[in-house]
């Protein structure tokens, strides 16, 4: 490497918004001989930001009790391997990867180097952007965990709450390629962009009231995805609108993460298995290369494919999460944090 140190974006405590936290600080590029286990030095190329790197930054004392400060945030990346523990026989020094952390740590993919386990790796295929890549990660392993798990048949009928959004636009074409029948909800504005990535009926919820309307269906789902999870209410109606063996995943956490929306999720994990009723499920991150390889395929086949609402550069990354925040992105958001392999 030319020089031996990077830049990397970190914000250490504060009250308020993520956005006005962050800077830019230089330190040392991670030592070669300080890598353990299945370790690699990644340099990263793109990167994409979830709800969930600011939410937990901003949760006041949980988020400090997670993550060590200061912290660089990020989960999800494309890059090259610089380096790797001598162990790791599954991947090459240069070769292009992509994945995500499991969970937000002090060190995340809004720098320039970071270390990531292997395991949470997968090698880009051919023909695949790194942008594209980047908006893999976290987003498609929990829409890829969501559906698969219940070993769906063809013309199984699904209902997806919020299917425009980072990790609903993967869900939609997800279901589709399993052969699933789907049903998704989103705003005016992004009904046709649902629609071309293969929803088969799509709710305005600013015109529709999705509850109303899904229990004068009745019990014909046999799964309901949400990854809104602003609401109980969804959850509350699931009994009017799951089949008797049909299954409920939260993916969303809503608007904000705090103590209290975590308990109302462990209440709600818990009482069916003590009243009866349908099980709900919240699904926990797991970039793992056994569910990043086959998104990865079906991405180089032409099968699925990320929706990028728009890129921002390396410089950009607190106009990034303003964006983020609004509320109203179609897909992902990325960071080009390095030169593509064509530059």
């Amino acid at each position: 490497m030319a020089n031996d140190t990077m830049k990397s974006w970190q914000y250490s405590t504060f009250n308020g918004k993520l956005e006005d936290h962050l800077t830019i600080n230089e330190g040392p590029i991670p030592a070669h001989s300080s890598l353990t286990g299945d370790q690699l030095l990644v340099q990263v190329i793109s990167a994409a930001i979830n709800p969930l790197d600011y939410k937990l930054a901003e949760s006041g004392l949980m988020g400090r009790l997670v993550i060590p400060r200061p912290a660089t945030p990020g989960l999800d990346f494309c890059g090259r391997v610089i380096a790797k523990h001598p162990s790791n026989t599954a991947f090459e020094t240069g070769q292009l990867v992509f994945g995500g952390f499991n969970n937000p740590g002090k060190s995340g993919t809004l720098a320039q180097y970071t270390v990531i386990p292997g395991a949470c790796c997968s090698p880009l295929p051919s023909g695949v952007d790194p942008d594209q890549a980047a908006a893999v990660g976290t987003a498609a392993t929990s829409a890829f965990q969501s559906l698969t798990p219940q070993s769906l048949k063809p013309g199984s009928k699904i209902f997806i709450n919020g299917g425009s959004g980072g990790v609903g636009t993967w869900s939609v074409q997800f279901a589709k390629i399993l052969g699933a029948d789907v049903v998704t909800t989103c705003s005016t504005g992004n009904v046709d962009m649902c629609k071309q990535i293969g929803a088969d009926e799509v709710l305005d919820y600013k015109k529709t009231n999705v509850i109303e309307d899904l229990k004068k269906r009745g019990k014909v789902f046999d799964l309901i995805v949400d990854n809104v999870g602003s609401s109980a209410d969804l959850y509350s109606a699931s009994g009017s609108i799951l089949k008797p063996h049909g299954a409920y995943y939260q993916v969303g956490v809503g608007s904000q993460l705090t103590m209290g929306t975590m308990a109302a999720t462990v209440k709600r994990q818990v009482l069916p298995k003590i009243f009866g009723g349908h099980r709900y499920n919240f699904l926990n991150m797991n970039n793992s290369s056994e569910f990043l390889r086959p998104i990865g395929n079906w991405m180089a086949e032409g099968k699925a494919k990320a929706i990028i609402d728009s890129t921002f550069s390396f410089e950009e990354v607190p106009d990034a999460f303003r964006k983020l925040k609004e509320g109203r992105t179609k897909g992902k958001i990325v960071i080009h944090v390095s030169p593509s392999p064509e530059e």
